[in-house]
């Protein structure tokens, strides 16, 4: 499902590099009221999951040091935050990058020592194989177990579709954003499908010390679990800096979607003037304190309550990445549909994702099942469970916040059509059309003996 919302979003991105990226094309291609529901939500959805990161990052903290109180940290990694913004886009692309090479070590290192740890190389759990998938077992509480584990993925995939927000900012968008979004499936692959397999046959899932867990503890974190057991020393210690690290990663990317989608919104009259203010080095500099000042709100984790509260913060984030991946797939469906019926070719576009249009529609079928899965999870926890109010709202807040933008801004624009004409839509204005010679790659003829080398060439 990312895979192809990145992809169609990279087409987008390369032909437009604007600013706001997704919200501006599902503003400009689908219609403005969902555009303007779908830029709020997500703007939102970072501002909320920046404290609850500053929080997250200071209890890693607590691993060693106790003692100090915890707005100490939230202190300080919210001034690092601000100094980072500083250096607009260029200090969050190097700290991006020193903070990724870390994560990326560290999660090639956990899978090798996981395997070692699985066949019992090392510790005195001896060889574990598919032991815990079997016993307590797999896919617990059936079906609605395994949608309740959407909303959690989502929160956790979130970021992916940043690359086409850096097009505006890019030096080179037609070779840059393709050629990072090709990387999404390695990703994806890699660092999450890999790693949480092994996490799965080395941590059981009715371990106690995972029970009750936030999230934001990482003494429960199943990383650090299934080093401690294996009896390794030091090394839980290391990889709870990485995940301090990544916590960190995910606050710098907070500032950046925020500010780039509210300064976007405000240049289309969709949000107060004073956010379109842009200084000469390329920063929004309002969106930035805005943005930074909700990470004060990560304070609250000092009162009694402050979990309850951070609770309904991370209702809103985590549903609403299906709306924005949704709203992409929906958008390049639109644009391609009519790129065709205005007469353009396909060959004036630089980038084409592999599957073209097909992919977009795989994609926001996938998205549209993951919603109705959440529902049905949300009102359902597990086979047993009746409806709660209180859990259901806590699972799905995001889309009656949606709705109520999307109908808002009906109200306010009196513009009641469902979506633009496809005749209307505008597909020039911006546009960087593909002109032969320019960045070219030789032609490859499609062949059954080729097919491995263009699969190659298509992820890579």
């Amino acid at each position: 499902m990312l895979l192809f919302t990145c992809q169609a979003l990279a087409e987008l991105a390369v032909l437009y590099p604007v600013n706001g990226a997704f919200y501006s094309y599902v503003v400009r291609f689908v219609d403005p009221s969902w555009g303007f529901a779908i830029g709020w939500d997500y703007a939102i959805s970072w501002l909320t999951i920046l404290p609850f990161e500053l929080t997250a990052a200071s209890i890693t903290i607590q691993y060693w040091r106790t003692d100090i109180n915890q707005g100490v940290w939230i202190t300080v990694f919210l001034v690092v935050l601000s100094v980072i913004q500083i250096f607009g886009v260029r200090g969050y692309g190097e700290v991006e990058f020193i903070l990724s090479m870390i994560k990326i070590v560290a999660c090639a290192g956990f899978i090798i020592l996981g395997i070692v740890i699985n066949v019992g190389g090392v510790g005195d759990q001896g060889y574990l194989g598919a032991k815990y998938w079997h016993d307590p077992g797999a896919f617990k509480n059936g079906f609605n177990g395994f949608a309740g584990v959407f909303v959690i993925a989502a929160f956790a995939f979130g970021g992916t579709e940043l690359v086409g927000l850096a097009a505006a900012e890019s030096a080179n968008p037609r070779k840059a954003i393709p050629q990072a979004t090709k990387q999404v499936f390695w990703r994806i692959f890699f660092f999450y499908v890999v790693n949480l397999f092994i996490v799965g046959l080395i941590v059981p899932s009715n371990e106690p010390r995972l029970m009750g867990s936030s999230g934001a503890d990482t003494k429960a974190s199943p990383f650090v679990l299934a080093i401690e057991d294996a009896g390794i020393r030091v090394l839980p210690s290391i990889f709870n800096a990485v995940i301090t690290i990544a916590v960190i990663s995910v606050a710098n990317s907070c500032t950046f979607g925020s500010t780039r989608t509210m300064q976007a919104l405000s240049e289309r009259g969709m949000a107060p003037k004073f956010l379109a203010y842009v200084d000469k080095a390329g920063r929004p500099l309002w969106c930035i304190v805005i943005q930074i000042a909700f990470g004060l709100l990560a304070f609250i984790a000092e009162a009694a309550d402050g979990r309850l509260v951070f609770q309904w913060l991370l209702a809103i984030s985590g549903l609403s990445y299906f709306f924005v991946w949704g709203s992409i797939c929906l958008t390049h469906i639109r644009f391609r549909y009519a790129w065709s019926y205005q007469g353009y070719s396909l060959d004036q576009i630089p980038y084409k994702p592999t599957l073209g249009v097909w992919g977009s529609c795989i994609g926001l079928f996938l998205n549209i099942i993951c919603l109705m899965a959440t529902f049905y999870s949300a009102l359902y926890p597990d086979p047993n469970a009746t409806p709660n109010a209180d859990y259901f709202f806590k699972q799905y807040l995001a889309a009656p916040i949606v709705l109520a933008l999307y109908i808002g801004w009906k109200i306010k624009s009196r513009d009641w059509r469902l979506y633009i004409p496809v005749h209307e839509l505008d597909l020039m204005t911006g546009a960087r059309l593909h002109v032969p010679g320019e960045d070219d790659e030789a032609v490859i003829v499609k062949t059954w003996k080729n097919w491995p080398y263009r699969a190659f060439r298509a992820l890579f």
